[in-house]
């Protein structure tokens, strides 16, 4: 593996990294409201399709509203340490602030 290609890899490592990172707080809260709706469904006997999509959609867009500033601001540190410096044609690169 060339030089190019492991920072090609490791680029697209990090990025899938971040991708998980951010998508994380939404497809849990997605997970845990359709649980919570699907039990209350099958204990009630209350077959209504809506009741599945309101909550869902509410819980996530109040997640989304919080956890926005975590986001962006992974998403800058991504940009700013790893892909700017590479399009700039930098041969080293700093370590992304990647939050754990």
């Amino acid at each position: 593996m060339t030089m190019d290609d492991a920072i090609f890899f490791d680029t697209l490592r990090q990025g899938l990294w971040i991708a998980v990172l951010i998508s994380a707080p939404l497809l849990g809260v997605a997970l845990v409201a359709g649980v919570a709706v699907g039990l209350f469904q099958a204990l009630t006997s209350v077959q209504e399709m809506t009741l599945t999509f309101v909550p869902k959609v509410g819980l996530m867009l109040v997640v989304f509203w919080v956890s926005m500033s975590f986001m962006s601001e992974a998403l800058v540190a991504f940009f700013t340490t790893r892909i700017i410096p590479l399009i700039a044609g930098a041969e080293q690169w700093t370590t992304p602030a990647i939050p754990r």
